[in-house]
């Protein structure tokens, strides 16, 4: 009925992340190191009293729920219903439940009921729900992460007017 394991034998194997088709994206390209594993976390979370004044820059994922006057790059980036952002947010994926003040660059950006933007928003995709308030242009790019400037036609070139003259 019931068996019962002995404590010299091994546990269960574990493979290799490589081998291990689960496990395979935790491993570190062999020119930073082979054997490494990444380390895997949440996003890094700013509370609702805590105040930022200048630049965050990360390749990981943020939430911001208190206030942040200066420019935010990220992975993903979610602005918490109590947060404000006074600045150019650039993600990949952007998620606004609360207010930004300035321009927005995202592959895929949501603006959910709560949301309230003041600025313009450039992106791949855009979702819009009812309920969020909106002030500013939106523009489609293909990929709005590309140096955060819209692309303008050059002017048309003058003419040159020059004329034949009869000899």
């Amino acid at each position: 009925m019931f068996s019962k394991t002995r404590v010299t034998e091994p546990g269960p194997k574990t493979l290799p992340p490589e081998a291990d088709p689960v496990r395979a994206h935790d491993s570190v390209p062999a020119e930073y190191g082979a054997g490494q594993q990444r380390v895997k976390s949440g996003p890094s979370v700013l509370s609702g009293d805590l105040t930022v004044k200048g630049n965050i820059q990360t390749a990981g994922d943020v939430q911001i729920e208190g206030t942040v006057e200066g420019d935010i790059r990220a992975h993903q980036l979610i602005v918490g219903e109590s947060a404000t952002i006074r600045g150019e947010i650039v993600a990949d994926e952007i998620i606004v439940n609360g207010r930004v003040v300035g321009r927005v660059r995202g592959l895929k950006v949501r603006l959910s009921a709560t949301a309230r933007v003041e600025g313009d928003i450039i992106h791949k995709t855009i979702a819009i729900e009812s309920g969020a308030h909106f002030e500013g242009s939106v523009q489609r790019q293909e990929d709005p992460l590309a140096n955060g400037v819209t692309k303008k036609l050059a002017p048309p070139q003058a003419q040159s007017q020059t004329q034949a003259t009869p000899e």
